[in-house]
This record gives structure tokens, C-alpha cells and sequence, in this order.
């Protein structure tokens, strides 16, 4: 087993070649030094040191490359026996020679032995300056101060301050007397300390490869020589960056990634970006930087400055690549969609094997999460399983999906938690039926849209998109939640005040702002009265009908690029416009409930934990009333109240009371023929 995993040896042994320049320099120092002993040197010039200096020629030390070409064999043979050493791995991946190592060391030195600190300010002839200037750098290293390729070596453009490996200081001073400094982030990780620079770790992400033949073909282009990737997120789930990841993993490095947004909101974007590259130089990893527009919008230069880098760069946003942010052009490539068989992968290597109690094929494959929020959504659902002491339900995934919606929707919408199922609904038989349909189809759209490619070309979304229509109160809303429910989704009840605007335009950028927010969210987007807004397009007799008519085209094509899951609701059928109806994947018709059906509703609005009388007579209400089922909610909710107030079960008279107060909601006259002999209950 290797006994110096960081390759530390070879470090040292470079500190004592440079220790022993140091030794030799002092001594020749010393030998043309009159005052060498002077206590106060260095903080003063006088008459003497004038002197001297004038009849001084350049000191260098002497030549020391059989030592070093030692060290370097040494260093040899421990790479060649698996050995790692992180000094050679980063003069290698920073395209450094001999020189700039040795100029490395040279520098942290003083960080590594305090010895260095005196020891310099003696050769700096200066007790306040600590640590190695440009010119006893040169000097230790064997260089001349007169030579322009040796200078080159630390100033601004070379390769160990481009890749700021080594800090100028000073830089008010003369060249050869500014102070160079080895950032502690370098230095740490050259002592075996993989721990990112603090300045990075607020926008820093952390992302999980995944098995992809979209990687497999990235990594090959990567080994080969691509050094700047573009790609394309086509939705706000993460699979770009996720590519990007397992990639770089499959082409043998690490990963950097880099949060743009959170990055331009923190200072100076290009400090953090040169620092970003440097962290993906040293770990021998590949940068990734994720809503590359924002940086690009914030900080041209800094996104014009990664072409031509040290390490890889992959850029991922949801905007093509505009030719302006680079001179070099990028390998250009679009964020494939995952499928539900590799969701469905993902969950079952992020879930564990151990785990066989859930059915995730159905629990959480249909669920449009990325790689990371699937992650991220297993992690929750064991936090929320730990409320329980249990193992993780299937109610528990269902509440870790949801963490990972985007918040920016309730802002736009009204949040349904869904607390109905498929047993709570009565509807006709053909009405239930294609309900079930209806969730079939969201369930496996991902099979039918994606794999068998059943909808190719126009740039058509895989959305599913469905009409409800019916009367009020027949079921249309509690029938969204029930396959909210089923789904394990979210109900966003859009909220038609918050869309409709008076003015030009306005209309059709709130629903784009409802439509982009729900990209980012697993849910059933419920649109009511929707004939409000999908209405039928009219002759253009004036302004308004023309831009109406605009409007109306504008839903017609937002609607083909949806890719989630979107109910219409309206109580009028035929205002909903003819080119609306050919792009849904279901129309449901929700007719007036008949006898039975009402007596089913009674019985199920009547039931526990409510407690009833026993005289309830719920052949009369049905056969009576002919009430939709949300009037019958409606009555049953009267009734339980006047129960409460009573102190009693409910009973006959107060549901009569409760029907009576209902009619008068709806404008319905009270007659005989309908109360019956009830009709002396009505109060």
C-alpha cells in the first residue's frame, strides 16, 4: 500500500533542493556582505551597501539538475507503481514544465516552514518582506532577471497567474520586488485537502451521474479532444447538467458545477468563475456551469474567458447558443428527454434494491423529475417515513416528489392538495371509465410519446391535455383531484383574475408565466371556465376582435409545446373553440346525476364518521331532488351543521331544511310535488 498518497515525498524533495539554493545563495550573500551581521539591515541604505551594490555582480546558485533529474526518476517509479502525486498531476493539467513547478515551491515555501519567512527577508534585504519576491524567485530557480522568457515566467499572462496558482503581489512595486503568494486553496490541495475554496461552496451543486447513451457519446468527444460543450435543457429538470456530469465521469474525471444564477448575485462573476477553474484544475475535473444566459447577460467576458481554458467547459441553459459569448464555437448539443424506463432506472439505483415493498413502475416512473430531483425526492421521502418509524410508503415518495416543484406556480395558481379518490366519485359509468383512461394516459405517455414514438415532428410537446365539460356541480373539479391523486400530484387551480387583462397583450404573457412555471412542476394544472380564455375565435369587426383572435391563436400553439398535464373545465361545451378541441387528448362529459346516482351521492355525503338518524328516507331524496352532486354536498354540509347546533344525529328535517335552503340558492321555486309529505319540514 502506497504510504505517501499525495505524493508529499516528491514535495519534499523539492523543498530540500530549494532549501539547499537557499543555503548556497546566503552564502555567497555573505561572501561580498561587509555588514552581514548588522542587526538593523534592511531598514536602511548607507554609503557601504551603496557601494556594494554598485561592484556586485548577479549572484546565481550553482547548477543542481543532477539532484533534481534524481528526484524527478523517483518520482517516476512511484507514478509507474500506481502511485499519485498531486504536484505532477496539476503541472500537467495547468501545462507547467520544470520551471513553474519549481517556481511553486520557491513561493509556498514560507507557508510550509516558517524558517523561509526570515530566511527570505534576509535575502529580500528586507526584514518586513517575507516572502519570495519575483527577483530572489528567479534567482533561487537559476534564472536571470534580464531574460524576457524567464520574466514571463510570473507575470500577468503566464500560465501559473492565469490560472492564479501563484498570487503577484505588490503590484505598485518594481516587477522583480513584488511579493508571490500560493493561494491556501492550492497549497491544501497539494497536502492531500480536497475541500472546495470557501468561496465556491455557495454556488456549488452537486449532481449524481446516470447511465445514458447521450453521456457515453459526450465522453467519447470529450477524450477526444472537445474542450467546450453547449447544451440545450429542453425543461427545467436538470438532465442537461446530469449529462453533462456523467460525461465527464465516463471520461474519467470529476465534475465542478457551478450554479450561474446563484454565481452572478456574489460579487465579481469573474473572480468566481477564475476560481472555479482553478478548483476543476486541481481535482483534474471538468467545469460545468449551469443557466450559462444569466452569466452570459451579467458577464460577457467572464463566459468568453472559459474558451480555451486548462480544463473542459460544459455549458447547459435553456437558450441556444448565441455566436457573441465565444470566439471558438462549442460542440453544440441538445439535453435528450428521459424516458420513463430511465426514470424509472434512476429511482430504483437511488431507492436501493433492498427496498421491494414499493411498486415504483407505478408509485413514481411517470413522475417528470431529473436525475437530481429524483435524488433529492428519495431523500425526502425517507425524512418524511422517519415521522412514522416505518419504511418509506408510497405516500412518502409521493411528498418527496413534491419538494421538488418549484414554488414560482402558487404565486399564479392556487395549490390543491389532493385528499379524494377513485372511490369518492360518482359519475355515470362512461364518464368513470374514461377518467381511468385519462390517467392511463398521463401514466404512460412516456411509453406511447417517447419510446414507441407515437408524436413525431412540429415541435409538439408530450403534454395531456383533456376538457371537462358539464354543469356545475356535476363533478368536474373534485374529478381533477381524484387523478391528481392517482398521479401523486399536485391540483393548481388557476385562478382566471390573475390571467385575463384588460390590456393589449398582457393576457397572453400571464398565461406564458402560468405555462413556464409549471414546466417546473409535477401537477395537474386546472383551468375553470375555461371558456373564458379558450373561447371561439370571431369575425374581425374591429380592434378588440382582432386581438382576441390573437390571443385565442396564441393558446392554440402554447398548448401543442406543453409538456405537462392540463385540465379545461366549462359549463358550456359549445363556446369552446373547434381548433381547441382537435388538439385534446380526452373530452369528458359530465351529465346531471340520474336517481341512482343521486341516492349513491346522498349515501356517500350521509355516511361516517358523520352521524345520522336512522329515518333518513334516501329514496325520497333521490327520486325528489333532482340536484347535481355538488348541491347535494352542499345540503349535506347544511344539514350536519344544523345537526351540530341541535346536538343531534342528523335527521330527515334537517336535511329537508337543508334541500329548501339549496333550492333558494339556486332560484328554485318550493312545491308540493317535490317535499311531498316532507313539505312541513321546510321552515
Amino acid at each position: 500500500m502506497n504510504g505517501d498518497p499525495h505524493g508529499l515525498r516528491y514535495l519534499l524533495d523539492l523543498a530540500g533542493l530549494i532549501e539547499d539554493r537557499v543555503r548556497d545563495l546566503i552564502q555567497l550573500r555573505r561572501a561580498v556582505d561587509p555588514n552581514a551581521d548588522d542587526p538593523f539591515r534592511g531598514l536602511y541604505v548607507n554609503d557601504d551597501l551603496v557601494d556594494r551594490l554598485l561592484q556586485s555582480p548577479e549572484t546565481s546558485v550553482p547548477d543542481d539538475q543532477t539532484e533534481r533529474a534524481r528526484i524527478e526518476a523517483a518520482a517516476d517509479d512511484l507514478e509507474e507503481s500506481g502511485g499519485r502525486i498531486r504536484m505532477r498531476e496539476l503541472a500537467r493539467g495547468a501545462g507547467l514544465d520544470a520551471l513553474d513547478a519549481e517556481l511553486m515551491v520557491i513561493a509556498m515555501l514560507p507557508d510550509l516552514d516558517s524558517r523561509f519567512e526570515r530566511l527570505y527577508g534576509y535575502l529580500n534585504d528586507d526584514v518586513t518582506r517575507r516572502r519570495a519576491s519575483v527577483g530572489l524567485a528567479l534567482q533561487l530557480a537559476g534564472r536571470s532577471t534580464w531574460s524576457a522568457e524567464d520574466r514571463s515566467r510570473l507575470d500577468a499572462g503566464s500560465r501559473l497567474c492565469r490560472h492564479q496558482l501563484i498570487m503577484v503581489e505588490d503590484v505598485d512595486r518594481p516587477f522583480l520586488t513584488r511579493s508571490l503568494r500560493v493561494p491556501d486553496r492550492v497549497l491544501a490541495h497539494l497536502l492531500g485537502d480536497d475541500r472546495p475554496d470557501p468561496l465556491l461552496v455557495p454556488v456549488l451543486d452537486q449532481v449524481r451521474p446516470y447511465r445514458t447513451a447521450a453521456a457515453e457519446e459526450l465522453a467519447r468527444a470529450l477524450q477526444a479532444g472537445s474542450r467546450l460543450v453547449h447544451i440545450r435543457e429542453r425543461s427545467a429538470h436538470g438532465t442537461g447538467v446530469a449529462l453533462a456530469v456523467t460525461a465527464l465521469t465516463r471520461s474519467g474525471r470529476d465534475a465542478v458545477v457551478i450554479d450561474a444564477g446563484r454565481l452572478v448575485g456574489r460579487g465579481d462573476p469573474m473572480a468566481s468563475v477564475s476560481t472555479a477553474v482553478r478548483e476543476a484544475l486541481l481535482r483534474g475535473a471538468g467545469l460545468v456551469i449551469t443557466m450559462i444566459e444569466q452569466l452570459a447577460t451579467a458577464a460577457p467576458d467572464t463566459v468568453r474567458s472559459l474558451a480555451g481554458g486548462p480544463v473542459p467547459v460544459i455549458m447547459v441553459g435553456s437558450a441556444s447558443w448565441e455566436p457573441q459569448w465565444a470566439a471558438q464555437p462549442p460542440l453544440p448539443l441538445e439535453a435528450p428527454a428521459l424516458s420513463g424506463r430511465d426514470r424509472l432506472a434512476i429511482w430504483r439505483e437511488e431507492f436501493g434494491t433492498d427496498r421491494t415493498d414499493l411498486d415504483l413502475s407505478r408509485v413514481a416512473a411517470h413522475l417528470n423529475l431529473g436525475p437530481g430531483q429524483i435524488s433529492r425526492a428519495v431523500r425526502a421521502a425517507e425524512s418524511s417515513a422517519r415521522l412514522t418509524g416505518g419504511s418509506i410508503t408510497a405516500t412518502d415518495l409521493r411528498r418527496g416528489a413534491r419538494t421538488q416543484n418549484a414554488a414560482g406556480l402558487e404565486r399564479l395558481a392556487r395549490r390543491i392538495d389532493p385528499e379524494v379518490g377513485w372511490d369518492d366519485l360518482v359519475l355515470t359509468p362512461t364518464a368513470f371509465r374514461a377518467l381511468r383512461d385519462l390517467a392511463a394516459r398521463a401514466r404512460h405517455r412516456d411509453t406511447v410519446l417517447t419510446e414507441w414514438r407515437m408524436r413525431r415532428g412540429g415541435g409538439r410537446g408530450h403534454g395531456v391535455i383533456a376538457l371537462f365539460a358539464g354543469d356545475s356541480g356535476t363533478g368536474k373539479t373534485m374529478s381533477a383531484e381524484v387523478i391528481a391523486a392517482d398521479l401523486g400530484l399536485d391540483l393548481y387551480t388557476v385562478n382566471l383574475a390573475t390571467v385575463v387583462d384588460k390590456y393589449v397583450g398582457e393576457t397572453e404573457k400571464n398565461l406564458e408565466r402560468i405555462f413556464v412555471e409549471a414546466a417546473g412542476v409535477n401537477a395537474v394544472l386546472f383551468f375553470d371556465e375555461a371558456d373564458a380564455i379558450f373561447g371561439k375565435r370571431s369575425d374581425v369587426r374591429d380592434a378588440h376582435d382582432r386581438y382576441a383572435n390573437i390571443e385565442s391563436a396564441y393558446l392554440l400553439q402554447r398548448l401543442e409545446t406543453f409538456d405537462g398535464l392540463a385540465v379545461l373545465a366549462t359549463n358550456l361545451r359549445a363556446n369552446i373553440d373547434d381548433a381547441f378541441t382537435r388538439r385534446l387528448d380526452a373530452i369528458i362529459d359530465f351529465a346531471a346525476p340520474n336517481a341512482e346516482l343521486r341516492k349513491l351521492l346522498w349515501q356517500h355525503c350521509l355516511s361516517t364518521p358523520l352521524p345520522v338518524d336512522d329515518g333518513l328516507d334516501l329514496d325520497f331524496l333521490a327520486e325528489a331532488f333532482e340536484l347535481a352532486g355538488g348541491n347535494i354536498r352542499s345540503a349535506a354540509t347544511t344539514a350536519a351543521y344544523l345537526a351540530a347546533a341541535a346536538g343531534s344525529p342528523v335527521t330527515m328535517a334537517q336535511v329537508i331544511s337543508a334541500v329548501e335552503q339549496e333550492y333558494r340558492k339556486l332560484g328554485r321555486l318550493v312545491l308540493e310535488r317535490e317535499f311531498g309529505p316532507y313539505l312541513a319540514m321546510v321552515r
